[in-house]
């Protein structure tokens, strides 16, 4: 066993010098002090190393995981900063790597979408805010040892949402990918619909020429050596490319010098849009505000009230209107394909085959760069090249979660009522996705794990990071291999890595200015193409057909509703409890009888004989008020059907709990067949049942003689009893009917053949 196993699984004699008591207290509340028991410089040596490591996987892929979960790149460095080392201090997993993750991202940006403008300030917020609620969230569950809730997510719904969640993640990075810029659409797949017509209509081909090549290092690389960092490499590169051949080619012009009457008229109505956007929304607040005081006011004017709704409803759907209006004018400047020309010593945009003769053009299609604000008539963004990261601010930016970066407070009350159903979903498929990757490490390391702690540390991980500006973050598959594999001991390779994270925010941030987006978005589909298994769906329809069902309706669901992933995975959680409901409402009842090998087994399932006297009736689930009544309903179909019956067996093996409605309804049962002249007897019941049963008085009503160990038990003592003046002569509940094994069938077969070969021919004569 390794060291880490020995560390995790007794209690530290004494930590630093500490003795024995304080210590056992001190590292309940401070695990990480585990990390320095026997600690040696070859683990320091090893764990720095495993760090570094991490850390140049670490740094690339949460400034891709950023731009996917809607925020600038550089809020990737903010999250992989403090919560991989707060996780692994406060956790219980030596080699778990805690960080920005492709799913958690997208469920960041599915839940905030709706709320806030991708990358604005209210977004960020937003997004600060949603870590802290959910780190919260996971930190009260692990406090309270409620870990146990995760298991609501099953495994089938896990494995249809994680495949579709990993289309959802690949395709939406079409648009870096193919260099295009669209609108997301209600639903997600009328946004990839967008994106193909946008790329029909013009795709930046060195975009996605530098993401091919991404793609090709990383594969090649990871089939050469996996030790090696292909994500960093395939980083440098793309990086010194793009500013080698001046990959970015970003200019200001004035709406005067473009050229084209029709896209100057859409750019001034599109303004003219925004600024009647503003001004309805304006009104909108104001007669917000008014209908809150008109209803809190005493006393009431219900004509008041009616006429402020309808004015209301009315400003909302004109609202509607003038954005889907603005939607459409943007799609149409996005379209204005242009050339650059110097005229007169200034650089103005042109149609194709509309430069005037003689001036000197630039090479590259140019686009003007069209968001959701208003444009700068004066200063117009020109885009004649692919986009990359940019400007990264350097250092560490902390701060209230409760701010943003004005200085606004965010009203965390309202805003935890609009997402709590979200922050919940990305509480519980974070830790899932954390403490699943632990297991598997910890199964090759024989370490042992707290699921209640690991919840502690990624709750602390994401409470602490939103105050450095971090968005919610989970335990890291990839990360976490390239931590084992680079032979970290202990979560102090966290801390270094870490600590690479800090180095780069305050030193190295204008080296990653040229890094194309389209490579971010070649790294995240590398990184999702691991979450696909297909096999996944015919594992489950194996096990359960229901279960397979179940995990292709919440993939069918998830893609459906996307990007609201959390109506598909509601679905699935309430497909699976609903499914355990009903089975347990309905559990399944036999009626049983001897099999030839000696055991009592269902006689419907190996067509058995059955008893005329005596039904053995096997109850394969706990007796609580869902299924009280289909235990009655049953035994009443047995006695109906049998005619000569005299003895009913219930055998209580599976019955692992009996609550009041389960002990009321037995005690019913058992009343009235003993009333109708049938007795009664149960079989198998557990210590627990037996319990309840005696503090309800049923156990002295049912008699201690008829409360058996096993069936056989049951069987030999009543038997002669109920057959009493029966011309039965082989009971089957004794006398197992003689049928051949299927070995002895086969080597009768066998024998068969052999006798066949060995006979002589017939003669042709004959």
């Amino acid at each position: 066993m390794s060291t880490s196993a020995t560390t995790a699984t007794h209690p530290p004699s004494g930590v630093a010098g500490i003795p024995a008591p304080q210590a056992r207290i001190a590292v309940r509340v401070f695990p990480f002090l585990r990390w320095f028991e026997g600690y040696s410089l070859p683990r320091l040596r090893a764990d720095a190393l495993a760090g570094l490591t991490v850390a140049l996987v670490l740094i690339p892929q949460s400034m891709a995981y950023a731009k996917l979960a809607g925020l600038p790149a550089y809020y990737g460095l903010y999250a992989a900063f403090l919560p991989p080392m707060v996780a692994a201090m406060f956790g219980s997993s030596h080699q778990l790597s805690t960080g920005p993750v492709a799913v958690v991202s997208l469920m960041t940006a599915a839940a905030l979408e709706p709320l806030a403008t991708a990358g604005g300030s209210t977004f960020i917020a937003y997004a600060v805010a949603l870590s802290l609620m959910v780190g919260l969230f996971q930190f009260c569950l692990g406090f309270f040892r409620l870990g146990v809730v995760v298991n609501f997510l099953s495994h089938p719904v896990v494995n249809g949402f994680t495949n579709a969640a990993a289309l959802i993640i690949a395709t939406s990075q079409l648009p870096s990918l193919l260099g295009v810029s669209v609108d997301g659409a209600e639903h997600h797949y009328e946004t990839v619909y967008r994106t193909v017509r946008a790329a029909l209509h013009f795709c930046h081909w060195p975009s996605l020429a530098l993401a091919a090549l991404s793609i090709g290092v990383m594969v090649a690389l990871r089939k050469i050596n996996r030790k090696i960092p292909d994500v960093l490499v395939a980083v440098v590169l793309t990086t010194l490319i793009s500013w080698a051949v001046g990959f970015e080619k970003n200019r200001s012009v004035a709406l005067s010098d473009i050229h084209d009457p029709a896209y100057v008229q859409t750019v001034q109505s599109f303004n003219a849009t925004l600024v009647d956007i503003a001004a309805t929304a304006d009104k909108k607040v104001a007669l917000s505000t008014a209908l809150q005081q008109a209803q809190s006011a005493a006393p009431a004017d219900p004509v008041g009230l009616m006429n402020l709704r309808h004015e209301l409803a009315l400003l909302e759907l004109q609202l509607a209107q003038l954005k889907d209006n603005a939607a459409s004018l943007r799609a149409q400047l996005r379209k204005g394909l242009f050339q650059a020309a110097t005229v007169d010593g200034r650089t103005q945009l042109y149609l194709e085959g509309a430069v005037p003769a003689g001036a000197v053009v630039e090479s590259g299609t140019w686009r003007v760069n069209v968001g959701t604000q208003k444009l700068d008539l004066a200063k117009l963004s020109a885009v004649g090249g692919g986009a990359v990261v940019g400007a990264i601010p350097k250092g560490l930016r902390f701060g209230l979660p409760t701010q943003d970066r004005e200085g606004r407070s965010v009203d965390i009350l309202q805003l935890a009522s609009r997402l709590l159903s979200a922050a919940v979903v990305i509480s519980l498929l974070g830790f899932m996705e954390a403490i699943s990757i632990a297991k598997a490490m910890a199964a090759k390391t024989g370490q042992r794990l707290d699921p209640n702690q690991e919840l502690i540390g990624q709750g602390l991980a994401n409470m602490i990071g939103s105050f450095a500006q971090a968005y919610p973050v989970s335990g890291s598959f990839s990360r976490s291999a390239v931590n084992m594999q680079g032979g970290a001991v202990t979560g102090l390779s966290s801390v270094f890595a870490s600590a690479v994270v800090l180095a780069t925010l305050y030193l190295f941030t204008p080296l990653l200015y040229h890094l194309p987006q389209s490579v971010l978005a070649s790294i995240i589909i590398m990184a999702v193409v691991g979450l696909l298994n297909v096999r996944g769906f015919a594992h489950a329809w194996h096990a359960q057909k229901f279960d397979g069902a179940i995990s292709v309706i919440s993939f069918a669901a998830t893609l459906v509703f996307a990007p609201h992933l959390d109506k598909g995975i509601m679905i699935g959680v309430a497909l699976s409890v609903g499914l355990y409901l009903l089975r347990n409402m309905k559990p399944q009842i036999a009626l049983l009888s001897k099999h030839p090998d000696g055991t009592y087994r269902n006689a419907e399932r190996f067509d058995l004989p059955l008893c005329r006297h005596i039904a053995v009736v096997r109850f394969n689930g706990s007796l609580f008020f869902a299924n009280v009544n289909y235990l009655e309903e049953r035994i009443l179909e047995v006695i109906s059907s049998m005619r000569e019956l005299k003895h009913v067996v219930i055998v209580g093996n599976g019955m692992n709990e009996l609550d009041a409605s389960g002990e009321e309804m037995l005690s019913l049962i058992v009343s009235r067949l003993r009333a109708s002249g049938y007795e009664v007897s149960i079989s198998g019941l557990n210590d627990s049942v037996l319990d309840v049963m005696r503090r309800t008085r049923l156990y002295e009503r049912l008699g201690e003689d008829h409360l058996f160990r096993s069936v056989a038990l049951a069987i030999d003592t009543i038997h002669a009893e109920a057959h009493r003046g029966s011309d039965e002569r082989q009971c089957p509940l004794l006398y197992a009917p003689f049928r051949p094994l299927p070995v002895a069938a086969e080597l009768a077969r066998s024998m068969e053949l052999m006798d066949q070969r060995k006979a002589p021919e017939p003669s042709a004569g004959k």
